[in-house]
């Protein structure tokens, strides 16, 4: 167990191209789900747990992004323009001086309601910096919101996670979440790649690990997740 992580990414680079025709006018992490965006959800709950600076990427719209993050006093937000998109691994990478040797990073298509504890809290609490460089959130699928499709992982008794192989099902998807070491960006050179080659890097080295959110999970990754959301949640009381 470590100390809780005092800064963030938020991931708010993306075209989101699966959204369209929503994203046409407004940007995925500007979506609304219950009145507040997808983006401050997101930094909202980074808050609560104590982080104090979070980095945002941005690209499509970015100016719409960053009138809405001009609107928050707290945590202290810093934006990362990305002029031409770098993927999820390029743009941590690219954000990696704000961000300490070890911290959060969170999609901006995810939202997600805790159970008994917070699940950034679970992610510090079960991360051994000493064995791990990365642990993922991961989320049943079969209890996935608006998500449709194969999963990405198994995962053992001890937490250890193996990703699917073309032609396998597996039970657990990455739900959005994760914290990460620095150092697992040490060995990669481009400036544009997914994190999943950082994921996939860490398995094979027996540094990769995971843990199952416990509460509510929603993907909206495209307009009928959006609507299936939006209808689950409309009889939630959301606490920030």
């Amino acid at each position: 167990m470590i100390a809780l992580p005092r800064t963030a990414m938020v991931l708010a680079a993306g075209l989101g191209t699966r959204l369209r025709p929503v994203t046409e006018s407004i940007p995925k992490p500007l979506i609304e789900i219950n009145g507040r965006t997808l983006l401050d959800h997101a930094i909202d709950r980074l808050a609560l747990v104590g982080v104090e600076r979070v980095v945002v990427n941005v690209h499509y719209k970015a100016a719409m992004v960053a009138a809405q993050l001009a609107r928050r006093d707290h945590p202290r937000i810093e934006i990362s323009h990305e002029p031409e998109l770098l993927d999820t691994g390029g743009g941590v990478a690219r954000a990696l001086p704000l961000l300490d040797d070890v911290f959060f990073v969170v999609n901006s298509d995810v939202f997600w309601l805790d159970y008994k504890d917070r699940a950034l809290q679970r992610l510090a609490a079960a991360f051994d910096p000493e064995r791990m460089d990365a642990i993922l959130l991961l989320q049943r699928t079969k209890t996935a919101v608006g998500y449709e499709g194969s999963g990405d992982y198994f995962l053992d008794p001890l937490g250890t996670p193996r990703r699917r192989g073309e032609r396998e099902i597996a039970p657990f998807i990455f739900g959005g979440l994760q914290l990460l070491h620095r150092r697992v960006f040490d060995a990669v050179a481009e400036r544009r790649f997914s994190l999943n080659r950082i994921y996939d890097r860490a398995e094979r080295a027996g540094r990769l690990h995971a843990i199952v959110h416990d509460g509510e999970w929603y993907h909206i990754g495209t307009p009928e997740g959006l609507a299936t959301t939006r209808a689950r949640l409309g009889s939630h009381r959301i606490e920030r």
